[in-house]
């Protein structure tokens, strides 16, 4: 595969898409907003509208046609840009993980999309948008037979491998995914989005003329705004919770001897593969909603992954589990992280700290609102007890435990985290006090790990002194623990 090769002509398509996404709010302002220039010939919009069209069909068509891609001595050899030329060569043996995954254009024309990634960074090393599935896979596995070559040891081991058949381990139901979606919380961001959208549009939609039209309709009273608000957010909580079911329909993940391979997606196939040895450690999150039900979500914390593909950067390994079967499908998937993250709790005299924390920022915030909306403000008064039990549920559920070569670390914001981590894999464990907690004996823990381009930190606030102490000498050599 010495020659060079180009993507497929539709390549050409998804650059204009890619453009139009870049340039969409500058479009929108010469294409969508008229009459804002007064004395400006009416000639000149259409022009302008003319010269960015071709602009972006142009360049579209000849990055497609400066861009080719070979593999030749241990090299994957990517040539690209239009008027300044780029080369980029990935040698074999840096190579990660090699992704597929399959968007709406790339499967109307059977096409998928690779991405060859080395380490976390701003972006994939390479990425060949719309090749035939026999090429990649082609790709894949000569890229594979090529570090195999190179490295002796990895050769006995993948012939091992390649004798080991691939087992579904993992399959999210629909009735599971439903469940999840309309537990996620992605509303909130579905809303947000919304929003957020409109008001790039405030100067073009006539709210005012609306407002008047409707003021009769409104001054029927508050219990008609209601139902209208209590629409309108069911419709929002409807949409996020199908879209989630589109995004994750047909969520697998296959185990072998090396690699997960996790695939999911109804209209956008996305298939992952991950190698075994490039997984730091296991989040477990619960948020309001699941944890009550016994149901969590699980992440991969890996070390891989780019800013410009976030959900390689955080990698759903369950989308929806219930924590009895958690045990089970960890020891089947990953058995290094086998545990029954059983924890040691954080002592009874730590909660008044946790109270004393929700109360300090509380306080401001009713004195504030009494102030400045009396009587209304009163109502703040209502957040008392919900600070407190906020603060307890914090409390409750924030943890340690060492099993072995694991070190499990839990707390909640909001939502419920575990972090189960090697000791091999943590890059540091940080452990302070303040003055408030020295005099309580208490300290507060944490440890990271890589996590695509940063790190995954787990933080256990008000541990017992001594227990911070324990888990530093099990992660420190000894000699260091008794020297400091």
């Amino acid at each position: 595969m010495s020659e060079p090769n180009r993507l497929h002509p539709i390549a050409v398509l998804l650059n204009i898409i890619k453009s139009i996404k870049e340039l969409v709010i500058p479009f929108l302002l010469v294409v969508v907003i008229p009459g804002k220039n007064e004395g400006i010939p009416g000639w000149i919009q259409p022009l302008v509208i003319a010269i960015i069209i071709l602009f972006i069909i142009g360049n579209a068509f000849l990055q497609w046609l400066r861009f080719t891609y070979r593999m030749e001595e241990g090299e994957f050899r990517i040539e690209s840009g239009v008027f300044v030329r780029k080369k980029r060569y990935i040698k074999y043996d840096r190579i990660h993980s090699i992704d597929i995954s399959e968007g709406i254009v790339q499967r109307i024309f059977s096409l998928v999309k690779l991405n060859i990634e080395t380490a976390g960074g701003s972006q994939a090393d390479a990425v060949l948008s719309a090749i035939r599935k026999s090429d990649a896979d082609r790709i894949n596995a000569f890229i594979s037979e090529e570090k195999n070559a190179n490295n002796p040891f990895d050769k006995d081991k993948n012939e091992v491998a390649d004798n080991a058949k691939s087992s579904s381990v993992f399959k999210q139901t629909l009735p599971q995914l439903f469940v999840m979606a309309a537990t996620s919380g992605a509303v909130g961001v579905f809303l947000s989005g919304a929003i957020a959208f409109i008001s790039q549009f405030d100067e073009m939609i006539p709210f005012e003329r609306i407002f008047k039209d409707y003021e009769d309709f409104i001054e029927m009273g508050t219990i008609i705004l209601t139902l209208f608000a209590l629409v309108a957010l069911l419709v929002v909580y409807v949409l996020a919770t199908l879209s989630m079911v589109i995004k994750y329909a047909s969520f697998t993940v296959i185990k072998t001897d090396e690699e997960i391979v996790i695939s999911r997606g109804l209209l956008e196939k996305r298939q992952l593969t991950i190698p075994i040895h490039k997984i730091q450690g296991i989040r477990i999150m619960e948020n309001l909603i699941r944890k009550p039900l016994g149901l969590a979500t699980v992440y991969i914390e890996y070390a891989g992954g780019s800013i410009e593909d976030k959900e390689s950067l955080s990698i759903m390994l369950f989308p929806l589990i219930r924590k009895k079967h958690l045990h089970e499908k960890i020891l089947e998937i990953l058995p290094v992280y086998e545990t029954t993250t059983e924890m040691t709790p954080i002592p009874k005299r730590a909660l008044s700290r946790y109270v004393f924390h929700k109360f300090l920022y509380l306080i401001p915030i009713i004195g504030a609102l009494v102030w400045f909306f009396r009587p209304w403000g009163y109502l703040s008064l209502l957040l008392v007890p919900l600070a407190i039990f906020w603060a307890y549920m914090q409390y409750r559920d924030a943890g340690w435990n060492i099993e072995g070569n694991l070190l499990i670390l839990s707390s909640r914001f909001f939502s419920k985290q575990t972090l189960i981590m090697q000791r091999s894999r943590i890059q540091s464990i940080t452990y302070k006090k303040s003055w408030f907690q020295n005099r309580k004996e208490l300290a507060t823990i944490s440890a990271s790990v890589k996590s695509g381009i940063t790190s995954r930190v787990g933080m256990v606030a008000d541990v017992e002194e001594k227990d911070c102490l324990i888990i530093k000498s099990w992660y420190l050599p000894k000699k260091a623990v008794d020297s400091q």
